[in-house]
């Protein structure tokens, strides 16, 4: 059983300390990541999460283990649902828990998205095309940006029960 549980700022050190693995992860994508004279990576800016009405931090459970984490903006007046990052421990990989997690959170957020990925994240492409493809049946659109990042948009019309 997979489980969307809301990030509270009681446990944004949580978040913090399970984003290393995510940063860390990224590495091997972006070489100018590194690491800090304490040994860390320099932390998101996770305060925006607490007072903003459109940021939601998820935990990503499987039977009360923490294995990954969601960062969602929902959509307002003028801009889409947004995955602004996710992450699923390797350990987890290619089980099939990112993609009900992610299924979740297209259920809790209907309306447009918008879904990127860096160019070189080539895996994490193929894993939000499948996603996203099955989901909508297909019906959603693909492009590259001015960033080179790979965008997906589709649309859910209501929430699915």
């Amino acid at each position: 059983m997979i489980e969307l549980v809301r990030v509270s700022k009681e446990e944004e050190n949580i978040l913090h300390n399970l984003m290393q693995f995510y940063i860390y992860e990224f590495t091997q994508y972006i070489s100018t990541i590194t690491l800090e004279e304490n040994g860390l990576y320099k932390p998101f800016d996770l305060t925006p999460y607490w007072s903003s009405p459109n940021l939601h931090p998820f935990f990503i459970k499987k039977e009360n283990e923490l294995i990954g984490f969601a960062l969602v903006e929902s959509a307002t007046e003028t801009e889409p649902n947004t995955i602004l990052e996710f992450f699923i421990i390797r350990k987890y990989n290619g089980k099939g828990f990112g993609k009900l997690a992610a299924t979740k959170l297209f259920n809790i957020f209907s309306g447009k998205w918008h879904i990127t990925q860096i160019e070189k994240n080539y895996p994490a492409q193929a894993f939000w095309r499948n996603i996203i493809s099955t989901f909508t049946n297909g019906n959603y659109s693909e492009r590259y940006d001015e960033k080179r990042r790979s965008v997906q948009e589709f649309e859910i019309k209501s929430n699915k029960q």
